[in-house]
């Protein structure tokens, strides 16, 4: 346990003044959340927080989430004291250009941080993940004497992350899978950017999360001791999850702001830091910290031995069990077992043989069902649409049901799910795979660009992908999606035309780890395409010739999913009539731009200006592939309810209108 309570006020009050004096320099931020949270990060990050500012990578530490991370300067103080790697200059530098303390916590930009945060309740959510992760593998891992997994999950919240609808998704879920090692501690000190909340935010925090079946409890958030029975009484339920509910108050030590939004978001400003100067009875110069403080919350050693015993522990498993230690090690580290490649790559060549006509969401399946069989890390789930989105296979056994499974049920939580799948991959030892109908990526869109931004290697699975699905009509038929996916930094999108294309995509998806991968299906049945032992090894180039010309093309027609078995015929077509055409799959045009130049002007000449882009979604994307010249049949409007192959025809998908409008070139 820490030193007297002297001791803990003046620990917790450099962080107080750490984070004031950041602020004050940068002329911006959020001093209030971790000036009325620092008695509550000192007993945690002293007392209880397991980890190693030494390897902050180190696997069984506990995670710790700041969801409210607009309070970014309570992380980074806490991070300098307890001896990361993160100097003063960096807490000098807060909020300026190359720092490693930007406004908002980024994962992968400050060591120790481990999720980016800012989009209040996201944070929550990966939490979420990360305890899901670290249960399941624990199942998967663990044996009688053996604990080889085995942390907890902090996550400091806000009222903004629980007024946040993902809030409640996410914790419903964490209720019903029982997870006990995630701990929530809820600063409430009922202010806002607005002001008081309680205008706005009535609700009985406490009931609602009892109701989740959540462990819930009440402390002082700022007696040290009523904290730290808190926490102890959280670690001791390993059946529920724990909210601890904090009454706190905000910008604690200013005189004349604390406990108003004045603290909120804005520098207190220079008179208002002197004030909490004495207030607080922290003579010390901006950004100074005496060196008592700084031994007393130095944490190097601690977390050193910490991993050490850890180690030893992993050493003796070994022994016991070579093979699970080999196997845990390898999932750790992310690595894909040796043979994944050349299995996968079998598999491409049986679905190129075998022909099977299918909707690419049933070609989906089987490559889950060839690859998860190969990949125990593959952990799935659907947002309550498991028979429509296909994503289930032989071996697939629900968490809920079983603690070392490899399917989670996420009820119908679109935004919730893939935040959740966000926190399993940044936890490490799974590949999370997620899945609802193309269009609900819009209730999930923020959190399917935060996976982006951390470059985290997660797989978004979309089906129903195009007007095509037909007679659900316009609300569930799916426009400027593709559009808004394919130009998110860092994530790539893959839309398959058939059974060869998807296993193709899934393997891409698989092995890729610098950002998520959308996979988007058709409901609808689409046919085989017949290609040579070239073709297929350039699927994975996103882009290639599928029907070509005799001689050089005088047209170029692009195509994706549903719609190239169309073209292909449209082509064919205009090759009869004496047009020379070409017709380009491009199942993914990120993995295409990738290419060396030599590359993408084989297959799209620069030369050739007769262009046309057939694709049922938004039309504009295109321009990029046709110029100024070339054409797109595509959706420029919302769809209609009718049959699929009704609404393909009414909205010019067919192999005449595609020969018609290539015509049309003058």
């Amino acid at each position: 346990m820490a030193d007297n309570a002297i001791s803990r006020k003046e620990c917790a009050n450099a962080i107080r003044a750490l984070s004031m004096d950041a602020v004050q320099k940068a002329k911006s931020g959020h001093p209030g959340a971790p000036m009325g949270m620092a008695d509550i990060a000192e007993v945690l990050w002293r007392d209880f927080l397991v980890h190693n500012p030494g390897n902050p990578k180190w696997f069984n530490r506990d995670r710790f989430v700041l969801s409210n991370g607009h309070g970014s300067m309570l992380i980074y103080s806490l991070l300098h004291l307890t001896g990361y790697d993160l100097a003063i200059e960096e807490i000098e530098n807060f909020r300026q250009l190359d720092s490693k303390t930007p406004g908002h916590p980024e994962y992968g930009c400050t060591p120790g941080v481990e999720t980016t945060t800012g989009p209040l309740g996201q944070g929550l959510a990966n939490g979420v993940g990360m305890a899901i992760a670290e249960k399941t593998l624990a199942a998967q891992f663990n044996r009688e004497g053996h604990d080889i997994v085995d942390h907890h999950t902090y996550v400091f919240v806000g009222d903004g992350c629980l007024m946040e609808g993902i809030s409640h998704e996410v914790c419903s879920l964490a209720g019903t899978l029982k997870l006990g090692k995630l701990i929530v501690i809820y600063d409430d000190n009922g202010i806002s950017i607005d002001g008081e909340v309680d205008e706005w935010f009535s609700d009985d925090t406490n009931k609602r999360f009892e109701a989740y079946g959540w462990q819930v409890m009440s402390a002082d958030g700022h007696d040290p001791a009523a904290i730290s029975s808190a926490i102890e009484q959280a670690k001791s339920n390993s059946d529920q999850p724990t909210l601890i509910s904090c009454k706190t108050v905000i910008g604690f030590g200013s005189p004349n702001k604390q406990g108003t939004s004045a603290t909120h978001g804005a520098p207190l400003g220079e008179d208002e830091v002197a004030a909490v100067r004495e207030t607080l009875a922290w003579p010390h110069a901006p950004f100074v910290v005496p060196e008592e403080i700084k031994q007393s919350w130095d944490a190097t050693e601690k977390g050193f031995a910490a991993e050490s015993a850890w180690k030893e522990k992993l050493v003796i498993y070994e022994e016991e069990f070579p093979e699970l230690a080999l196997e845990l090690v390898r999932r750790i580290k992310g690595e894909l077992p040796g043979y994944f490649a050349e299995k996968a790559a079998e598999y491409i060549q049986q679905c190129q043989s075998t022909e099977d006509n299918v909707a690419s969401r049933k070609a989906s399946q089987n490559s889950i069902e060839a690859f998860a069989a190969l990949l125990p890390e593959l952990i799935g789930g659907s947002a309550d649409l498991t028979g429509s989105n296909l994503t289930q296979w032989s071996g697939s056994s629900a968490i809920s049901e079983k603690p070392d499974g490899n399917y989670i049920y996420y009820g119908v939580r679109e935004f919730g799910m893939t935040a959740i799948a966000s926190g399993i991959a940044l936890h490490g030892g799974f590949i999370p795979y997620t899945a609802t109908f193309l269009i609900f990526m819009e209730y999930a869109r923020n959190a399917a660009r935060m996976s982006a931004l951390m470059k985290q290697r997660s797989i978004l699975v979309y089906t129903h992908d195009s007007i095509g699905q037909g007679e659900d009509g316009p609300t569930h038929q799916p426009i400027e999606q593709l559009t808004a996916l394919r130009v998110t930094p860092n994530m790539s999108l893959w839309r398959p035309c058939d059974n060869v294309e998807t296993a193709v995509a899934w393997k891409a998806a698989i092995e890729r780890s610098a950002g998520p991968t959308a996979l988007v299906f058709s409901r609808q049945g689409i046919p085989h395409q017949g290609r040579n032992a070239e073709q297929v090894e350039a699927i994975a180039r996103g882009a290639y010739v599928l029907e070509d010309c005799e001689g050089d093309p005088e047209l170029i027609v692009i195509a994706t999913g549903s719609e190239v078995s169309i073209c292909r015929e449209a082509t064919r077509q205009l090759q009869a009539d004496g047009i020379a055409a070409r017709l380009v799959s491009m199942p993914s045009a990120d993995a295409f731009d990738s290419q060396e130049d030599a590359y993408r002007e084989q297959v799209l000449p620069s030369s050739v200006r007769k262009r046309l882009a057939v694709e049922a979604a938004a039309t504009d994307y295109w321009s990029k592939y046709v110029g100024l010249e070339g054409k797109v049949i595509g959706m420029d409007r919302f769809g209609e309810s009718a049959p699929g192959g009704v609404l393909m025809e009414h909205f010019g998908f067919t192999a005449d209108n595609v020969v018609a409008v290539a015509k049309s070139f003058e």
